[in-house]
């Protein structure tokens, strides 16, 4: 019962709340649909963290995606031994690149006065949740060695069948990691939050900027004077001439 909860019902009912939310959320909070950064409160750490944390995630994500989409294809170039470990170390290290990413970026969150008042509660909740499923996927990356291969040929069946109705999670519950089934949980847990976070910029970014109008933003105010005038401090009228 407890394995149909997990891998039934979680992922169909975390699909459907991505979908139905982030379609609602879209018409009706538009300009909710942000990553609302906090770049302008602190850039150095941001970029220091968003960096690894970023690539690392975007490289995994189509790894993943090219796994699940062409499975015989991947189980084929691990044919040869020599790309099986490029694609095992490889992966291996856009997984630690992603992990000191989001160890960095939550560094930040927690330690920066400026980020600290505007971090709410869900961000500390996908930020727990983005640590669970990277540090979960690296022991199963560790653990069970060939995860491409095994992915392809036990993962992709699993994911196939819930998308077309039809779930078989025999050989995914039959496989003796707990890393493996909390990386799969937390997926889906993930994804049924996407909706109600920040988390929510990357399904328009960058795909609205391709037709979007050209945009200039002006500063009309002296930058030095700005720095060192008491008449910006916060309380007091600006004078923008």
């Amino acid at each position: 019962m407890t394995n149909i909860l997990l891998f039934v019902v979680l992922p169909y009912a975390a699909l459907a709340i991505f979908l139905i939310g982030s379609i609602y959320r879209y018409l009706n909070k538009g300009f909710t649909v942000s990553s609302l950064s906090s770049q302008f409160l602190e850039g150095r750490k941001l970029f220091i963290g968003s960096q690894p944390f970023h690539w690392g995630l975007f490289f995994l994500f189509f790894g993943h995606l090219i796994a699940f989409l062409f499975p015989r294809a991947v189980i084929a170039w691990n044919g040869q031994p020599v790309r099986l470990l490029i694609l095992e170390i490889s992966a291996f290290a856009f997984g630690l690149a992603a992990f000191v990413g989001v160890i960095l970026l939550i560094y930040r969150r927690l330690t920066t006065r400026r980020v600290q008042m505007v971090t709410s509660k869900m961000d500390l909740v996908v930020f727990a949740i983005l640590l669970t499923q990277i540090i979960s996927g690296l022991l199963v990356a560790y653990q069970s060695r060939w995860g491409s291969s095994w992915f392809a040929s036990f993962i992709t069946p699993y994911l196939r069948s819930v998308f077309v109705f039809d779930p078989q999670i025999d050989a995914l519950v039959s496989v003796n990691s707990l890393s493996l089934k909390v990386h799969v949980i937390s997926a889906f847990a993930l994804i049924g939050l996407i909706p109600f976070t920040r988390f929510i910029h990357f399904l328009v970014y960058p795909v609205d900027y391709l037709w979007r109008s050209y945009q200039q933003v002006i500063w009309n105010w002296p930058r030095k004077n700005i720095r060192i005038s008491r008449a910006h401090s916060e309380g007091h009228k600006s004078q923008n001439n």
